[in-house]
């Protein structure tokens, strides 16, 4: 396998505080990983080192197979968590300065400039100073600098951070068009609800360590919640006799449905088949492992209190509520 990224137990410290410990990474080229986990939790760190921008106390890197990112930085975007433009730059001389400094060739430059700006809805932007913009569109060109050159990597970090829900989806359309293209990307967010749109694979870091480095199919199987979400046919149907079925551990009445908890082992497809015998159903379905839910069981064993565990849970609730509107 043609590896983008490597990292052999990276290890970052400040002061007393380790950031990132003992982090193994294996990018391959091609792939859209999602860096994901709650603020603090060693994302950006990792990001940085990455970049070559901080550099580990220990451990051994490898991007794009070089040493440092340093001697492939015409091959990497970047977009950073600190956003930042030229201000009193124009949008369009800002993004041929970028090009340029990254290689660009000349003969076809403005045309490609123009184009860029064009395919994110700024093409009446061109001539206006960058201080100009709002929070929105500079993000729109920040992404534009970071990709103009066409590389082969492309890092984000909390690329979706502050936008509107119409400039949300327009990252990621442009992000998936990046990877349709060929380039391997890497992104964190502590929105996890992104990263399980968009990723293929997910790193998840809690506290400076790795806790999961998998493909999200693999984690949905994996990680399967054994809850299913039923709709009966009729709405007064008497679901009583659901709690009494072979499988089932529990039944809770939700908004419009019932969410049904199934015992460990129990086979899904045979209890599914139960229910629509017992109750006529107008939706029946597995419902997906979320990602927060995974990260929750996989770092709960850790918390010290329910009090902390439920602590966790809220603070990806919130950002998951937020992602929802987007």
């Amino acid at each position: 396998m043609d590896i983008a990224i490597l990292l052999k137990g990276v290890t970052k410290s400040f002061g007393a505080a380790k950031a990132v410990e003992s982090l193994d990474l294996a990018i391959p080229r091609g792939g859209l990983y999602g860096f994901i986990g709650p603020n603090g939790a060693g994302k950006t760190t990792s990001i940085r080192m990455i970049m070559s921008i901080l550099f580990p106390d220990s451990g051994e890197l490898s991007i794009l197979g070089h040493r440092s990112a340093l001697e492939a930085k015409d091959r990497i975007g970047y977009l950073p968590e600190e956003r930042g433009v030229y201000r009193k730059m124009g949008v369009g001389a800002f993004l041929t300065y970028m090009a340029r400094l990254k290689g660009v060739k000349e003969a076809g430059l403005q045309k490609r400039v123009k184009e860029s700006l064009e395919s994110v809805g700024l093409g009446d932007t061109q001539r206006k100073r960058c201080e100009e913009l709002s929070k929105g569109m500079s993000q729109k060109v920040q992404f534009i600098a970071a990709t103009i050159h066409k590389p082969d990597l492309l890092i984000l970090d909390e690329p979706f951070s502050g936008l509107d829900p119409v400039s949300s989806r327009l990252l990621r359309e442009l992000v998936i068009a990046e990877h349709r293209r060929g380039a391997t990307i890497l992104f964190s967010t502590h929105v996890m609800a992104h990263a399980e749109e968009l990723c293929d694979s997910v790193i998840m870091m809690h506290r400076g360590r790795k806790v999961l480095d998998e493909q999200v199919s693999v984690i949905r199987r994996r990680y399967d919640p054994r809850n299913i979400q039923f709709e009966p046919l009729d709405h007064d149907a008497d679901c009583s006799p659901l709690r009494s079925l072979p499988g089932v551990e529990r039944v809770d009445r939700a908004e419009g449905h019932y969410e049904i908890r199934l015992l460990e082992g129990t086979n899904p497809a045979e209890a599914m088949r139960h229910i629509v015998q017992s109750v006529a159903p107008a939706r029946i379905e597995l419902s997906r492992p979320r990602l927060e839910e995974v990260f929750i069981n996989l770092v709960s064993g850790g918390i010290e209190s329910e009090e902390q565990k439920q602590q966790l849970k809220a603070g990806l609730t919130d950002v998951t509520a937020e992602a929802a509107k987007l």
